[in-house]
């Protein structure tokens, strides 16, 4: 089977590499190409960004079996390209190039995110209504893309997995969820205050266990969403186990009010939109991808979320630009926009 795969030096993308099948060659797409070693080196590289080079989405598409459409702006940094352009642009040209190449089967890599709100600890199957949550951009745009690859006309799937973690991105989500002024050595200390809200609930699933799900969808050319997510649901109290530090409860006002002045004057990356995702986001049931999928995650949300922990720890990652293992105090010091923020808004979808 030859693949092209949109996104392909990121978590999910680096991760999917891993696990193909003998056999298979990849069209691997990314705005920036990571260096050639393994599982980069066992795929064919183009250098694009999905939402300007339509001629290269066509080319590299050419021939494919499937595209898989992983290419997404998750947490852009200021001077990165503007979300919108890259995700909804960027999903209208995959499809596009899709049809144009007669792509038989395209496989869209969404999130839980894109389910309206349901009750807190009310478990949605995939017919739940989609639409994301207020005040997140990431939420409100892969509601969006979805009804794009809804509305193509190509033979499609939908994943829809809880948060996607690896060891592998350690480096990344700490970039992503810590100030550069937060020194990476108090993670896991007993005596470190963890301040999380009552209510707080977490699903997640091991990108490994995602890339697994992948695989089955394109070898079965299965259609329609799938809820991806591991066991057990995670609480305030399970996190902080976890994490190894002293649970602090604040109430998420507060805490939304604190980051979005700490993200405004640049000392910190999380805008206040991740906050809100992280209380509304859907738990999800996945009854579908076992029954059609025979999918089985092969890891636990506890341990996965201990193991990208301990990746933001040791600053692990791997040779792509999105993953990029943690360059040391001093780039991080660098990497601070002082009284301006280092990340795009999520305010505006």
């Amino acid at each position: 089977m030859r693949i092209a795969v949109t996104g392909a030096s990121g978590n999910v993308g680096t991760a999917l590499l891993r696990r193909l099948p003998p056999g298979w060659t990849v069209a691997a797409l990314a705005r920036r190409r990571p260096d050639q070693v393994e599982p980069y080196a066992r795929a064919d590289w183009t250098t694009c960004d999905v939402g300007t080079d339509e001629a290269a989405l066509r080319e590299a598409f050419s021939g494919a079996d499937a595209v898989v459409h992983l290419a997404w702006a998750i947490h852009p940094r200021t001077d990165d390209p503007e979300m919108r352009r890259t995700n909804i642009v960027g999903t209208q040209n995959v499809l596009v190039a899709a049809r144009d190449a007669e792509v038989p089967h395209v496989v869209f890599g969404s999130s839980v995110a894109a389910y309206e709100p349901a009750g807190r600890w009310a478990l949605v199957d995939e017919d739940w209504p989609l639409g994301g949550i207020e005040g997140s951009a990431y939420s409100r745009q892969k509601a969006a893309a979805e009804a794009l690859v809804a509305d193509s006309g190509l033979r499609n799937a939908c994943v829809r997995p809880a948060s996607v973690v690896q060891r592998a991105s350690g480096a990344e989500m700490r970039r992503w969820l810590l100030s550069s002024l937060f020194p990476l050595s108090l993670l896991k200390k007993r005596w470190l205050p963890l301040p999380l809200w009552p209510g707080l609930r977490l699903q997640l699933v091991h990108a490994d266990d995602v890339a697994s799900a992948l695989v089955r969808i394109l070898e079965r050319r299965a259609t329609g969403a799938f809820n991806l997510a591991a066991d057990p649901l995670l609480t305030a109290n399970d996190i902080g186990r976890v994490l190894g530090g002293v649970r602090v409860p604040v109430p998420l006002s507060p805490l939304s009010g604190l980051a979005w002045t700490a993200w405004r004057l640049g000392l910190q990356p999380l805008h206040p939109g991740w906050l809100a995702l992280a209380d509304q986001a859907c738990l999800v049931r996945c009854e579908r991808a076992r029954a059609e999928l025979d999918w089985r995650p092969e890891h636990d949300s506890a341990d996965a979320l201990a193991e990208v922990i301990g990746g933001m720890a040791t600053g692990s990652g791997e040779q792509s630009p999105p993953l990029k293992p943690d360059q040391g105090p001093a780039r991080r010091i660098r990497d601070l926009r002082w009284g301006r923020p280092t990340h795009q808004s999520q305010g505006e979808a």
